[in-house]
Parts: C-alpha cells; sequence; structure tokens
C-alpha cells in the first residue's frame, strides 16, 4: 500500500511520460527565414514533427498552424517559442495567450531565449511568480519599444516629408505619344479610353491631362 505522497508523484510521472513536447515558429512574412528558431527547436530536443510553422504577420491570431496546435495540445504538454513575441504583437495578446495555455490548457511554456520563462512540472511556487512577474515586464516593455518604433516612423516621414520628399509612385509623365493621342482625340480619331488603354493610365487621369 501506498501513501498519499507517493500517489501523487506516480501520476505525475505517469503524465509526464504521457506529454508531448511542440515547438512553434512564427516568422513575420514569406520571406524571412525560419531557421534560426528551427535548428533551436531541434537542439532543445523537439521531435521534428511536432514543430509547427506560421509565416505570415502576428498584428492577429488568425494564424492556420497555431490554431491547429492550441487544438492538439492537452495538459501537462510542452510548448517551445523561441522568444516570448512568438506568442502576439503586443501586451494584451501575449498575456492572454500565456495565460490560456498555462491556466486553461494546463500545458508548459519554454521561452528559450528566456530560461526564467520556463513552467515546466517541478519548479516551486517562487519560480513560478519570478515567471509571471518576467513576462509581464518583458511584454510590455516590447510592446513599448514597438510603439516607439512606430513612433520615430511617423516623426521621421514628417521631417521627409517637411523638405519636400515625396512618398509613395512617382507620377506618370506625359510622353509625346500622349500629345500625340491627345491631338487624335481633339480630331475625334480617337476615343479618350482607347487613348488612356494606348498609354497604361485610367481613362480618368487621360481626360485630366487632355483638359488642363
Amino acid at each position: 500500500m501506498i501513501g498519499a505522497a507517493e500517489a501523487d508523484n506516480a501520476i505525475t510521472e505517469e503524465k509526464q511520460v504521457n506529454s508531448a513536447q511542440y515547438g512553434y515558429i512564427r516568422v513575420s512574412s514569406k520571406e524571412q527565414n525560419e531557421d534560426r528558431q528551427y535548428i533551436a527547436m531541434l537542439e532543445f530536443g523537439i521531435p521534428e514533427k511536432n514543430i509547427v510553422l506560421d509565416k505570415q504577420s502576428g498584428k492577429n491570431f488568425d494564424r492556420p498552424g497555431y490554431k491547429r496546435l492550441v487544438k492538439k495540445l492537452k495538459r501537462g504538454d510542452v510548448l517551445a517559442i523561441k522568444s516570448i513575441d512568438r506568442l502576439g504583437r503586443n501586451y494584451d495578446e501575449i498575456l492572454e495567450q500565456w495565460r490560456y495555455l498555462t491556466k486553461e490548457k494546463r500545458i508548459a511554456i519554454v521561452v528559450l531565449d528566456m530560461p526564467l520563462l520556463d513552467t515546466r512540472q517541478g519548479r516551486d511556487l517562487t519560480g513560478v511568480l519570478i515567471a509571471d512577474i518576467v513576462l509581464q515586464l518583458l511584454s510590455y516593455v516590447a510592446e513599448t519599444e514597438r510603439t516607439f518604433i512606430k513612433q520615430r516612423q511617423a516623426e521621421g516621414i514628417a521631417a521627409a516629408k517637411a523638405r519636400g520628399v515625396r512618398f509613395g509612385r512617382r507620377p506618370k509623365e506625359r510622353t509625346a505619344e500622349f500629345y500625340e493621342l491627345k491631338a487624335a482625340w481633339e480630331r475625334g480619331d480617337v476615343s479618350a479610353r482607347a487613348a488612356a488603354e494606348k498609354l497604361g493610365i485610367a481613362h480618368g487621369t487621360f481626360k485630366q491631362w487632355a483638359t488642363s
């Protein structure tokens, strides 16, 4: 006959045996290389078949790979991510996903770039509290930095515009062919729409140029 403590340990060991390890990788565009995150997952011991990749923006959580992975995760599983911003692109999303995964799905999360953010079984209460504090701090810093970047970009654009710098496509120039087609249009030899198609411009643009 075994005591309550031994029974609890046996249950915990059984859960650990039955648990699975997964890795989640996100890159913000189809051109961005995911090799650094992929190698880190393999070195951590994640089976290659359990590594899930999303190649799209993290502005929201409409990510097919992530959604499929979350549905698959069961209590006691371990999810590894390279950095905390793989969970979201702002403070609220990161905290929301962290709480959902650890409190509702009851899985463990390991952030490979930040050893303090490790909620696997066996950590004491102090370790868990430290992880929560570090998570909130890092999430806040990440969002603040993104806000500063956007602010600096906006200030840079405003300063450039003040210097006369133009953004966007360069306006099309009126070529010799335009003036030939304009004369033909004025004579009634060609329609404005046909002239615009030959020039590769919008019908309204041709009319505006021809009458200005």
